[in-house]
């Protein structure tokens, strides 16, 4: 089975590659922009199966089916609200919301595969649900993060937050003034909140900011260990089979 993800987040374009490999299926392809879309669907087979995010760094992904004749089943990941997730349904194999769940992406990948290969070539009326989303919703990530310290409520600005790093079960939002504040939520969910261009996830246990990063050293197993402005708790390694990601997402 031929599969290509369009999306422009490279984490989460990762993510979703890892989730279905877990699930036995190979997304072959990523692809991150409307214009480098369009330029690989004009040179290539087209796929069997698209995982369609809908806003992408250089527009609509809408745009690539005005362009190019595709037939490719899709699955929507998509953030927008409930009525245009309607809209979605009545026209493509299925839509995941983000942040994409297991279950639901399971899901998915069954009812595409239980389609006759007749049924699995669709045709989306992209013009109808283009009206829904006449103003585009922008992406908003976190800007601050509001934690409990004894009775009272604090807020903790993006910026000033080193890293995030999981320890047992909880998980933690480390600041440059020094402080550990314990967070309602974990890795997995902050992926998709985390402006992408500035944290970057390195390991199962820690998300980096990099504007933090003061020094990069070689370390054991062709890992990387990063030294932060001011975290000293713990080691905080680059996981070797993130290195690479890792190096292109500092480039």
């Amino acid at each position: 089975m031929n599969i290509i993800i369009i999306e422009d987040e490279k984490p989460s374009a990762r993510r979703l590659q890892r989730m279905l490999t877990e699930l036995d299926m190979e997304a072959q392809t990523m692809l991150h922009s409307v214009e480098e879309s369009i330029e690989w669907f004009q040179n290539n087979e087209h796929p069997d199966l698209i995982f369609l995010d809908i806003q992408l760094s250089d527009g609509l992904s809408f745009e690539i089916f005005e362009t190019i004749d595709i037939s490719s089943a899709v699955i929507f990941t998509t953030a927008y609200d409930e009525y245009a997730l309607q809209a979605f349904k009545l026209n493509s194999i299925d839509y995941l919301l983000k942040p994409i769940d297991d279950d639901d992406l399971a899901r998915a990948v069954s009812k595409y595969k239980e389609r006759t290969p007749k049924q699995q070539s669709v045709t989306l009326d992209f013009d109808d649900i283009k009206k829904l989303l006449v103003n585009p919703i922008e992406r908003e990530y976190k800007k601050r993060f509001s934690v409990k310290v004894g009775q009272h409520l604090k807020l903790i600005n993006i910026d000033d937050i080193e890293c995030f790093y999981s320890e047992n079960k909880g998980t933690y939002a480390y600041t440059s003034e020094g402080r550990n504040y314990l967070l309602d939520t974990t890795l997995e969910q902050l992926e998709d909140e985390l402006e992408p261009h500035k944290f970057y996830r390195i390991s199962r246990k820690f998300y980096i900011n990099v504007n933090a990063i003061k020094d990069m050293v070689s370390y054991t197993n062709s890992r990387l260990q990063i030294k932060l402005n001011t975290f000293k708790e713990q080691d905080v390694i680059v996981a070797r089979e993130r290195v690479k990601d890792f190096k292109e997402w500092l480039a």
